[in-house]
């Protein structure tokens, strides 16, 4: 595997942990925990709500600089239409809410990593390094 391949899972990966230790079908994720404890681990809700928000806004804005909204729509666009094709196909059935969840969880955490690697990607391709304008 290349450098470039290798980035990309390590980035895809970090955005699939994220988004399922903040939400996930299983009884293991943030919103359950913070549901459940509320009263009695308030502080640390709190700071580790903090934490992953913080860390989900770094890669939400990263992914908006990168590829906007619309690229954002166009790769789950992608990702849907070719959901759609397995659903079709009878190879995944979407009566299963966990699978759902995962399923959007995994979608979620692409575009946000394919957000995270597209200057990458694009300087590659083109030659060209992307910078942001600072006004000054």
């Amino acid at each position: 595997m290349g450098t470039g391949i290798m980035g990309f899972l390590l980035r895809w990966l970090g955005a699939f942990l994220l988004l399922a230790a903040i939400f996930n079908p299983t009884s293991w994720n943030y919103v359950t925990w913070a549901r459940a404890a509320w009263g009695e681990e308030t502080p640390l809700i709190v700071f580790t709500g903090l934490i992953l928000g913080v860390a989900a806004m770094v890669y939400l804005v990263a992914t908006m600089r990168s590829i906007g909204i619309l690229g954002a729509i166009i790769i789950a666009a992608i990702f849907a239409a070719g959901l759609w094709v397995l659903t079709d196909w009878g190879l995944i059935g979407l009566d299963n809410s966990a699978l759902n969840t995962w399923l959007a969880l995994i979608v979620l955490s692409l575009i946000l990593g394919v957000g995270m690697s597209w200057s990458i990607l694009r300087q590659r391709l083109s030659g060209q390094q992307t910078t942001d304008e600072v006004d000054g």
